[in-house]
C-alpha cells in the first residue's frame, strides 16, 4: 500500500527520500492505487527542462470528473460535495450531494454539448462563487472542453484579454453578484467586453440577483432553462493524461497576463496527494477554503483536489467583512469547519478587528489552519494561531504557484514542526534548490539564494497557451535543467525553506542583498502598524536606499509622526541590522493590490523613483484609487 496518508515525521522523511530517490516508481505506485483510469500509462514520466518538455503518464486515459464524482457514488452517493454558503447569512446554505452534482455536472455538459461545444473548445467561465461556477468548470471537463475561468471581480477589458488570448467560443456568466452589501453587474461587464470579443458565439446566463438585463437576440440565453431541458446524464469523454484540462491566466511581471495550461493526469494526482496530506483530510471532515475559484488555489483546493477526495468542501460567495468582521467566525462555527485555507491578507485584516467578533463564536472544530497566496509575516501568525486555532491547530503556511498546480513547500499538521513566517519541507517529490547569481547552486544549511526546482512534480503546468516560446523564457531559461520560481528564499539550520519574496523584491542596498519581507515583518510588529511595503529606489551614495509605504491601524494616530519614523526604523535596526533602515517612510492610506492579495510594487516602485508618468495598467487593482493617494502624499 503506498504512503498515501502521512502520519508522522519519521514517515515523512521515510516517504520523501523514496519520491526523489525513484519518482517515477513512487507516482505510479499513488497513481494507480488511488484513482480510475480507463487506460494505464505506458511510460510515467518523459522531461526535458530545456526545451521545456513534460509528459507524466504518457498514453493513460481517463475522465477527471469520473475520479471527483462517479467513482463515490456507490458510497457516498448521499455525502455532501458541496455545501455552498451565500453571500447573505440570512439565505440558507445549500448542500448538494455527490449523487446530485453528478446530474449537475450531466445537465451542464449536455447543454454545451448541445450549444455545439466539443473536445479541446475553450470555454470561459465569469461566475461569481455559486455553484454553477465549479459545476460549469467540471461540466467542461466532463466533455474534454478546456475550460478558463477568470475571477469576477477583473474589468470588461481583461475579461477581453483573456477570452481572444485563448480563443473562446463560449462564456457563462450570470445576471450579477453580490459582494458584501454591494450587487455588481456582471453582465454589464461582459457585454462591454464582447464588444472586442468577435470569437465567442454564445454567452449562458445563471441568474443569482434576478434583475432585468438585456439579453442579445442569437447570442444570450438564459441557462435554468436549458439545464431543466437537458438529459441528467452524460458519458464522460476518453482524455489523455496529456490533454489540457484547463488555462489559468497569472498577471506577467511585464506584458500581457500568461495562460497557465494544465493537464488532466498529473494534475489530479497531484492535487488529491497533496489535499489528503497538507490538511490531513478524513472522511468525514468540513473543508473550507475561502478563496475563490477564479485563482489557482480554487481550481486545486475547492474543486479538483478536495472531490478527487470524495471530501466535503465549503464554496463562500461572501466577504470576510459582512455583515460584520465575524462571518468567517460565524460560518466556521455555523458548518464546524475542520480545515480552514486563507491569505494573509485577510487575516492581517481580520487582526485590526475587535477580538470579540472571535471569541463569540465556538471556533473548537477546527482542526487544521492554513496560509495561501503570499508569505505570512509574524505577527499574523502568532494572531491566527493564538486567536483562531486557541494553540490547538497547527498552521500550514503553504508556498506554491499558479504555475505549480499544487502545493510545494508546506509542513504536513500534526507531523512537521512549525516555525512562524517558513514554509518549512519540501512536500514529497518536490526536489528544491537555492541558486547563486552565477548559476551554481549553494548548498548547505542556513544559506539563501535563488528558489528553483530540479525535477518535474505532476502538477506542473506544461506551457503558456499559444507561447512556448514564452514558457521557456520565463521559467527555464534562468539556470540549466532548472525550474526558476522567480522567488528569493533561505534555507536555516534545521533545512527549512523561508520564501523572502519575488526576487525582483530583492534591493541591493550598498552591496547588501536585502529582501523586503523580512523588513515588512519586522515593521507589521510595531503596535501601531496595520501593513507596509517596501521598494527600492535609486540612491546617489547607496545604489538604492528603502522607501517603505506604511498603514496605520488608527486612521488618525495621535502619536508623532516624526516619532513614529523612528520607532519603525528603531525596529528594523533590532530585528535586521542599521543597513535595512529606510530612508523614505509614507504613512499611507491603503496599498495598491490585485484582486487575489498580491501588493503591486511596480507601481510603488515607479512612485518611490518619481517616475510616475506610465503607470502601466491599473485596471485590474482592487483599489486603483488608491494610487492617486499615494502619489499625493510622495516624499
Amino acid at each position: 500500500m503506498s504512503n498515501y496518508h502521512i502520519k508522522h515525521l519519521e514517515e515523512y522523511f521515510q516517504v520523501y527520500r523514496k519520491s526523489v530517490r525513484n519518482p517515477e516508481a513512487f507516482w505510479e505506485e499513488i497513481a494507480e492505487e488511488h484513482f480510475v483510469w480507463r487506460k494505464k500509462w505506458n511510460n510515467v514520466l518523459s522531461w526535458d527542462f530545456s526545451k521545456p518538455e513534460i509528459k507524466w503518464f504518457e498514453g493513460a486515459k481517463l475522465n477527471i470528473t469520473e475520479n471527483c464524482i462517479d467513482r463515490h457514488l456507490p458510497t457516498r452517493g448521499d455525502k455532501t460535495a458541496i455545501l455552498f454558503e451565500p453571500n447573505d447569512p440570512n439565505e440558507e446554505a445549500l448542500h448538494i450531494s455527490y449523487r446530485e452534482l453528478h446530474e449537475r455536472v450531466c445537465r451542464m455538459a449536455n447543454v454545451l454539448l448541445d450549444k455545439g461545444i466539443k473536445k479541446g473548445d475553450r470555454v470561459c467561465i465569469y461566475l461569481p462563487m455559486i455553484p454553477e461556477l465549479a459545476v460549469a468548470a467540471l461540466a467542461c471537463a466532463r466533455i474534454g472542453a478546456i475550460h478558463s475561468v477568470v475571477f469576477a471581480g477583473f474589468s470588461s477589458s481583461a475579461l477581453a484579454a483573456r477570452i481572444n488570448d485563448c480563443e473562446c467560443k463560449l462564456l457563462i456568466t450570470s445576471d450579477g453578484s453580490y459582494r458584501g452589501s454591494k450587487t455588481i453587474d456582471l453582465k454589464g461587464i461582459v457585454d462591454k467586453a464582447l464588444d472586442n470579443c468577435p470569437v465567442v458565439k454564445t454567452v449562458l446566463v445563471a441568474k443569482r440577483i434576478n434583475t432585468d438585463i438585456p439579453m442579445i437576440d442569437g447570442r444570450d440565453e438564459w441557462l435554468q432553462p436549458l439545464l431543466d431541458e437537458a438529459y441528467a446524464d452524460c458519458v464522460a469523454e476518453i482524455m489523455d493524461a496529456e490533454d489540457p484540462l484547463f488555462i489559468l491566466y497569472t498577471s506577467g511581471s511585464t506584458g500581457k497576463p500568461k495562460g497557465m495550461v494544465h493537464t488532466t493526469g498529473g494534475y489530479m494526482v497531484y492535487t488529491a496527494y497533496t489535499f489528503k496530506n497538507v490538511f490531513q483530510y478524513r472522511e468525514e471532515d468540513i473543508y473550507w477554503c475561502t478563496a475563490d475559484i477564479g485563482w489557482i488555489t480554487g481550481h486545486s483546493y475547492i474543486v479538483y483536489g478536495p472531490l478527487a477526495n470524495g471530501a466535503t468542501t465549503v464554496m463562500f460567495e461572501g466577504v470576510p467583512s459582512y455583515p460584520d468582521f465575524g462571518r468567517f467566525w460565524e460560518v466556521v462555527e455555523k458548518h464546524k469547519v475542520n480545515q480552514f485555507y486563507t491569505a494573509p491578507t485577510a487575516i492581517r485584516a481580520l487582526a485590526k478587528e475587535n477580538l470579540d467578533f472571535i471569541d463569540s463564536h465556538d471556533l473548537s472544530s477546527l482542526k487544521v489552519l492554513g496560509s495561501v497566496g503570499e508569505p505570512i509575516n509574524e505577527e499574523a501568525w502568532h494572531w491566527y494561531n493564538t486567536n483562531v486555532g486557541k494553540k490547538q491547530s497547527p498552521i500550514v503556511d503553504t508556498w506554491w504557484q499558479t504555475e505549480t498546480g499544487g502545493i510545494m513547500i508546506s509542513p504536513i499538521p500534526y507531523v512537521t514542526p512549525t516555525t512562524p513566517t517558513y514554509a518549512t519541507l519540501p512536500f514529497i517529490g518536490i526536489q528544491p534548490a537555492l541558486m547563486d547569481e552565477e548559476g551554481k547552486e549553494i548548498k548547505g544549511k542556513q544559506v539563501s539564494g535563488r528558489l528553483c526546482i530540479k525535477f518535474p512534480w505532476p502538477s506542473i503546468a506544461r506551457t503558456i497557451w499559444g507561447n512556448h516560446e514564452r514558457y521557456r523564457d520565463t521559467y527555464f531559461s534562468a539556470y540549466k535543467d532548472m525550474y526558476f520560481t522567480g522567488d528569493g528564499a533561505l534555507r536555516d539550520a534545521v533545512g527549512y525553506y523561508r520564501i523572502t519574496g519575488r526576487v525582483d523584491d530583492v534591493v541591493i542596498v550598498s552591496g547588501h542583498n536585502l529582501g523586503t519581507a523580512p523588513i515588512e515583518d519586522s515593521i507589521n510588529e510595531h503596535p501601531a502598524v496595520a501593513e507596509s511595503a517596501i521598494v527600492g529606489f535609486p540612491h546617489d551614495i547607496k545604489g538604492n536606499a528603502l522607501y517603505g509605504f506604511v498603514i496605520l491601524k488608527e486612521v488618525g494616530e495621535s502619536r508623532n509622526r516624526e516619532n513614529l519614523v523612528k520607532e519603525i526604523n528603531q525596529q528594523i535596526t533590532e530585528h535586521i541590522g542599521p543597513i535595512a533602515k529606510l530612508d523614505k517612510i509614507q504613512f499611507v492610506p491603503g496599498l495598491p493590490k490585485t484582486r487575489s492579495g498580491k501588493i503591486m510594487r511596480r507601481i510603488l516602485r515607479k512612485i518611490a523613483s518619481k517616475d510616475t508618468a506610465n503607470l502601466g495598467d491599473t485596471s485590474t487593482l482592487l483599489n486603483p484609487e488608491v494610487v492617486k493617494d499615494i502619489m499625493d502624499g510622495a516624499l
